[in-house]
């Protein structure tokens, strides 16, 4: 079996193809301006994976981009294949006259990013059948135990993750936003929140993940990829 590739080998293998390593995840952003390139570049993609579109592949169609994920869902992770992938559609869109560029630098300033929501609970196993059945949701395939995330099987919701408390919490919110961006942009997102009202409330575990909230307390975290192998 090939060693599994830590997150520092998986973001230094993508940097220079115009995708980002974001919650287990590569991704990319490819404009194109119009709905019908859009439908074009995606096909192209798809037939350059091969038989492997199927299993490692997310395409979401825009009108002006499409947004592409890579990821080996068994893992709920990248391996040497996904990287490969990714090779083959940045190089698919070049000769299309397209590019694979995710960083910031578009009009609307809009990257890539993916986000959970965390629900803090004292026992786990209780709560987690509800969420579950509510949601229509079904279990992460690539993390076992009663504590392992749920994914929308549609793929097209954040997952809900659970996270242990120790003690109740009654005067503070149990329910976050864990927005996971690519880890050189956390900085600067992370001024963006301050500047609009924010508060730093803990950056204990950075640069895996900042806790802020907003005005009334409510929070939030911003996280990456470093600072997890």
């Amino acid at each position: 079996m090939t060693p599994r590739l830590t997150r520092h080998e998986i973001s230094d293998a993508v940097a220079g193809l115009g995708w980002r390593y974001v919650l287990g995840a590569l991704c990319t952003a490819v404009p194109t301006g119009s709905l019908a390139r859009s439908a074009e570049f995606a096909t192209h993609a798809i037939a350059a994976c091969g038989p492997d579109a199927d299993g490692h592949l997310r395409v979401d169609l825009r009108a002006d981009r499409v947004l592409l994920n890579l990821q080996t869902p068994a893992l709920s992770y990248v391996d040497t294949l996904d990287i490969a992938l990714a090779q083959r559609i940045s190089d698919v869109a070049r000769t299309l006259g397209l590019a694979t560029t995710p960083a910031p630098d578009a009009a609307d300033g809009h990257s890539v990013q993916l986000i959970e929501i965390a629900i803090d609970a004292l026992d786990i196993p209780a709560i987690r059948p509800f969420w579950k059945a509510i949601l229509g949701y079904v279990d992460d395939p690539g993390v076992g135990g009663t504590a392992a995330p749920l994914i929308d099987p549609a793929a097209q919701n954040p997952a809900f993750w659970f996270q242990q408390m120790d003690a109740p919490r009654p005067q503070r919110n149990r329910i976050h936003f864990d927005i996971s961006v690519p880890h050189d942009e956390a900085q600067q997102r992370i001024a963006a929140a301050l500047a609009a009202g924010g508060t730093l409330i803990s950056d204990k575990r950075a640069p895996a993940f900042w806790v802020l909230a907003d005005a009334e307390g409510n929070e939030a975290c911003i996280t990456t990829w470093q600072g997890r192998d």
